[in-house]
């Protein structure tokens, strides 16, 4: 199966979002060769974590590594509907409930080094599939074949799938939606992540309004141009904390 991802939807529009998933795809290569299996979480939903999660897997194969996309989002995934993705009927939730073959719920792309395996449609109990046995394997033979696994988990603040898949992980990202939670929030999150034993490599500060006259607008305006987008994203250092420049 074939997936065309329409790259309008994407952040190939803008030069900045370029800009900013090439410094969170620097970053993750310095984490070191044992980070492979990446997850990607946020506190809450629509804080856009889904497209921040496949533009890294995107930037990532542009540079030439062999990156796998999964949409382990099962209770409410916006990627299909996002990207308007059609004739794929089959999904993560056929592969772990044991209705299907791996190789049956693997897409290829017309982005090159990428494949994307698509959520799904929702199962009755996402929690016990994503912590099964099948999760486990899985994850431990993609190690074998790709450069990458990059995870799209569901939000930690609404349910505990992101934390079963945190435990398989090499790692975990959080996306964070600028001015839309609360610190209290964030660090309660960040404590539930850290409680399943996960590596939490950094935070993604997304939807930051650069047209503000605030320093990243201020900075950014004089650095780039004038090249507005809607997205714009930071990397930032371990336990969410900015890393000092």
């Amino acid at each position: 199966m074939m997936i065309e991802l329409d790259k309008k939807q994407l952040a190939d529009v803008d030069y900045r979002s370029r800009e900013a998933f090439k410094t969170l795809r620097t970053n993750i290569l310095f984490c070191g060769d044992d980070v492979k299996v990446i997850s990607m979480t946020s506190a809450t939903p629509n804080e856009g974590k889904s497209t921040v999660t496949l533009n890294l897997a995107i930037a990532l194969a542009e540079m030439g590594k062999k990156v796998i996309y999964i949409d382990a989002d099962l209770r409410k995934s916006v990627v299909k509907q996002k990207h308007r993705i059609k004739g794929v009927k089959v999904g993560f939730s056929h592969f772990l409930s044991g209705m299907k073959k791996f190789d049956e719920v693997v897409c290829s792309t017309n982005i090159p080094n990428l494949h994307m395996v698509l959520a799904g449609p929702i199962p009755p109990n996402p929690s016990e599939l994503l912590g099964s046995k099948y999760m486990s394997v899985l994850l431990k033979n993609l190690r074998e074949v790709y450069d990458f696994v990059i995870v799209d988990a569901p939000p930690v603040g609404s349910v505990t799938d992101a934390t079963v898949i945190a435990k398989e992980a090499d790692g975990v990202i959080l996306v964070i939606s600028q001015g839309e939670i609360s610190y209290k929030f964030e660090q309660k999150v960040l404590s539930d992540l850290k409680i399943s034993g996960c590596r939490i490599l950094g935070a993604v500060l997304n939807k930051v309004d650069l047209s503000e006259n605030g320093y990243y607008g201020n900075y950014y305006g004089k650095y780039y141009g004038n090249y507005y987008g809607k997205y714009y994203g930071k990397y930032y250092g371990k336990y969410g904390q900015e890393e000092q420049q």
